[in-house]
């Protein structure tokens, strides 16, 4: 019998074994707290099951270790017949299962029906009790490793498709136009934590160049897939289309064709070199920016539109546009470069501009090694990054 709970204790989901044992369906567990689907028997003052197992589960967020607790009586009442108790005897372990942060995200509970053992325990002697009971314990980590191990390794094979999706879909990073640009894309440390970010550099036929940065909402290798589909639709609108804002609105169109590209956002720039303009769109993502030679920065932020999918009817996007001359740098870049949990998105912002405007010096290749190793957290980042440095 197993069951996945919240930190608060809120059931998850549960398995058939868990399900037929307890007498419940999945639609009466799910969402609800645990202890008022299970109280303690209100006949009987000595009844302290749900006392109990609450003290272990809140000991396991609270250490984010095992603890298998003690044999519990604890009586459950017949759905069928309300005030109607049963006898049981529970033999539980609860594990922590943690996040990237290293806090506990849910709590798995196990538990093993040994009423009949405990029925039975007068034709047995105290020894023969023991060995049953040690071997049961026995048994019963070895299954917890075994399950441990088969998620881990389903884990690593998930991230490692993802990332070959990734890498087989993000264009080659290496750009080899006549305009110095860096391109970086760094994975989610963790197995479930690989995204959808995406960046992209196309040439245009008028000599102008469109660069584009994405992110998906959420992880694994369907946001990859996403990603890719959006990455070459948005590739194709920057080609069709007069400017950033009508690709933008064609990608919006597109998107809502494909399942899980809601609230994605992106933002597309073009630049021209002939009439030195960086005219640019933003479908709610972060800005771009500018670096001036002297070492000023500028936010591109005054076209910034809801993510797709945000609106139910189709609404033209704004555009903006400014100069800039020669030796001015364009970053573009994803939120896992600067957001970090319990932290304003502006600090972050700040940060990321500081950083740019001190190595105004470097080259695009030097400047995104930088960045990354600056803005980066020392044991990786819990979001996909994407970063695009072009020199103007």
């Amino acid at each position: 019998m197993v069951a996945l709970l919240t930190p608060d204790l809120v059931f998850v989901d549960a398995n058939d074994e868990y399900l037929g044992s307890s007498g419940r369906s999945r639609e009466q567990l799910v969402g609800r707290y645990l202890f008022d689907v299970f109280p303690d028997r209100p006949d009987d003052p000595a009844s302290d099951g749900a006392r109990n197992l609450g003290a272990s589960l809140r000991r396991v967020v609270e250490t984010r270790e095992r603890d298998a607790m003690a044999l519990q009586r604890y009586d459950v009442e017949s759905p069928e017949r309300p005030g109607v108790w049963h006898e049981r005897y529970w033999s539980p372990v609860n594990v922590p299962l943690l996040g990237e942060d290293g806090s506990v995200i849910l709590l798995v509970h196990r538990v093993e029906d040994v009423t009949e053992l405990i029925r039975a325990r007068g034709r047995r002697t105290d020894v023969e009790r023991a060995g049953v009971l040690e071997a049961d314990l026995f048994t019963r980590a070895r299954e917890l490793q075994e399950i441990n191990e088969r998620l881990r390794k389903a884990h690593a094979r998930e991230r490692s498709v993802a990332l070959a999706l990734q890498d087989a879909l993000l264009p080659a990073a290496q750009y080899t136009g006549p305009h110095r640009a860096a391109v970086r894309y760094r994975p989610a440390t963790g197995a479930l934590n690989v995204c959808g970010d995406w960046y992209d550099l196309v040439d245009l036929a008028d000599g102008r160049m469109a660069i584009a940065v994405g992110d998906v909402v959420g992880h694994g290798l369907s946001a990859a897939c996403v990603m890719g589909q959006l990455r070459s639709a948005l590739s194709a609108a920057c080609r069709a289309s007069r400017g950033p804002a009508r690709a933008l609105e064609v990608l919006g169109l597109y998107a809502r064709s494909v399942p899980g590209a809601e609230s994605t956002t992106a933002v597309a720039v073009a630049v021209d070199w002939r009439t030195r303009t960086v005219t640019y769109s933003s479908a709610g993502h972060l800005p771009p920016l500018l670096l001036r030679g002297d070492g000023r920065v500028e936010f591109l932020d005054r076209a910034t539109d809801p993510p797709l999918g945000a609106r139910p009817e189709h609404v033209a996007r704004p555009e903006a546009g400014t100069g800039f001359r020669v030796g001015d740098t364009l970053v573009l870049y994803t939120d896992g470069l600067v957001e970090r949990r319990r932290e304003d998105i502006d600090v972050g912002i700040g940060r990321l501009a500081a950083a740019v405007s001190a190595h105004r010096g470097d080259d695009p290749e030097a400047l995104a090694d930088a960045l990354l190793t600056e803005l980066l957290p020392p044991g990786g980042a819990t979001d996909d990054t994407a970063l695009v440095i072009l020199r103007l």
